[in-house]
């Protein structure tokens, strides 16, 4: 990670995600690490506004309307000069996300960009490799969302394969955890899901191999390190947290016998993301496990990072 600084602005990052929409305005300098100046977000989860076709229904294009107007008056009362908006998977799958889009920008004014899957690797991988630098060597980057799974390897700042897999801790959750605590069977059945998906993307799995560092990015691999022994968030950001295969293992079956509210108890993890953490822990055991790594690190950098970078980038060339 490299400090020092070129001309700065200040930036305003709304990321509208399959849970949470979040809204972080950054004073960004080309060359040195973006700091943080307002936070704003909350659980919105569109996901759970989708119509059985995956169309996003009204109640959540009132919702997310209603919030991206509210961001973007925040972002201007806190002096932001330019707001980079981006939505993933909830979006993107949608079928009627063109216009949810279009809706949108016309109530707020924000142009809402829709990330590929293969894009959304990309930038995470970008801000992994900027955080942890050329040291790391090659880097295999996983990133558990709400909706999908992306994976990202390579040696330079640009990764070699990116893929995005529809293995998201929220989406898993909605198919096949109905009951709270959920039911024997399935959890079988989500796990025999997982492998399987895991097995038929042989071409994904065989492109991770010889990673010298393996990390770990976003809420649910934070969440599962948390639980299993990693350092508060109050350590601040540069204590090295680790998260270990066998570890998660040993609570899968802990969390599989827990309500979505006695999981809110655990450290680290909050109630709105308490329902989809067992999930989350399923695809990291057996995506760790596919790939080879017994640890991996978290880094705490992201998404919305990588956007940020990628937009200096392109500001200092």
């Amino acid at each position: 990670m490299q400090d020092g600084a070129g001309e700065g602005v200040r930036l305003g990052v709304l990321d509208v995600g399959s849970n949470t929409v979040h809204l972080l305005v950054v004073d960004a300098h080309h060359g040195a690490a973006p700091r943080s100046a307002y936070s704003y977000k909350t659980e919105l989860r569109l996901a759970e506004f989708l119509r059985d076709d995956g169309s996003i229904g009204a109640q959540g294009v009132t919702a997310l309307t209603e919030f991206v107007g509210e961001a973007a008056t925040i972002a201007e009362q806190v002096g932001a000069e330019e707001i980079l908006a981006f939505a993933t998977s909830a979006v993107r799958e949608a079928p009627n996300g063109g216009e949810v889009l279009a809706a949108v920008q016309a109530a707020t004014g924000v142009d809402l960009q829709v990330l590929s899957g293969p894009d959304e690797a990309r930038l995470t991988f970008l801000a992994v490799r900027r955080w942890f630098g050329w040291s790391s060597g090659r880097l295999l980057v996983l990133d558990i969302g709400g909706g999908s799974l992306e994976v990202a390897i390579g040696n330079t700042e640009e990764p070699d394969a990116a893929f995005s897999l529809p293995l998201g801790a929220g989406r898993l959750t909605r198919e096949f955890l109905s009951a709270d605590p959920p039911a024997s069977p399935e959890v079988k059945h989500l796990r025999k899901h997982v492998r399987h998906l895991l097995a038929d993307q042989g071409a994904v799995l065989d492109a991770t191999t010889n990673a010298s560092h393996v990390v770990g990015t976003s809420k649910t691999f934070k969440q599962l390190a948390r639980m299993t022994g990693a350092a508060p968030s109050s350590a601040g950001q540069y204590v090295q947290r680790q998260l270990r295969r066998d570890a998660v293992a040993e609570w899968i079956p802990k969390l599989a016998k827990m309500t979505a509210k006695q999981r809110g108890e655990l450290p680290g993890v909050s109630l709105g993301r308490a329902p989809q953490l067992l999930a989350g822990a399923i695809v990291a055991e057996l995506v760790m496990d596919a790939v080879g790594a017994e640890t991996i690190e978290i880094c705490p950098w992201a998404l919305r990072e990588g956007v940020i970078l990628r937009r200096l980038d392109w500001m200092g060339q």
